[in-house]
């Protein structure tokens, strides 16, 4: 049976709205914790320019095969093995990451070792699209946020919505440069960095 978030079919149409022009000189796109497949197979779907690339941990991979398989698209790729934390990342040319609601689940360690990643994954110009909820000057955005971090850290103490400034201070590591910060439905966001020339 092939795994289903109703999360997905809610926020894959703004999302697109966002990412389509982003992505629209992208090539290879790499998408970081594809869960369901749900994302991997509209994303692919509407913008057949390009090769989506999905990846999550082992767990992950029969339901995202179910998904590919039942779409049969040609510019989808089989899941690869990624564990942000594993000492060597697949090694694939690349011009875009995307990742949906990674940053509030992954530990902290895993949230600096994903920016790490990325970073070095990424050529000049690359792009990193993230999406999901996060906190302003240390502040929650909304209440459903507040309640919703509640929720994550009573799940995981160590998981919980994630910092704006605490991002942008690992992307600037890494090289990144905020190219914008598009606000989306729910209280979510979609935050996109470039990787500078000089990174």
């Amino acid at each position: 049976m092939k795994p289903y978030a109703e999360s997905c079919d809610q926020n894959r149409d703004p999302i697109l709205a966002v990412i389509e022009p982003l992505f629209a000189n992208s090539l290879n796109v790499l998408e970081i914790g594809s869960g369901t497949g749900q994302h991997a197979v509209f994303f692919a779907r509407k913008m057949p320019h390009l090769t989506w690339h999905t990846s999550d941990q082992a767990t992950h991979h029969e339901g995202i095969h179910h998904w590919l398989d039942e779409a049969g698209l040609p510019n989808t790729r089989r899941p690869l093995l990624l564990n942000v934390c594993q000492p060597a990342w697949p090694s694939l040319q690349i011009d875009a990451v995307f990742s949906a609601n990674t940053a509030h689940i992954m530990h902290w360690h895993e949230v600096e070792a994903l920016f790490s990643g990325v970073a070095e994954l990424l050529p000049e110009n690359g792009l990193f699209a993230l999406y999901g909820p996060f906190n302003y000057n240390g502040s929650y955005s909304s209440k459903s946020n507040a309640s919703f971090d509640d929720w994550l850290k009573a799940r995981d103490p160590q998981s919980g919505i994630r910092d704006f400034e605490a991002l942008e201070n690992l992307a600037h590591k890494g090289g990144m440069v905020l190219l914008n910060d598009y606000e989306m439905p729910a209280n979510n966001r979609i935050l996109c960095w470039i990787k500078s020339e000089n990174g």
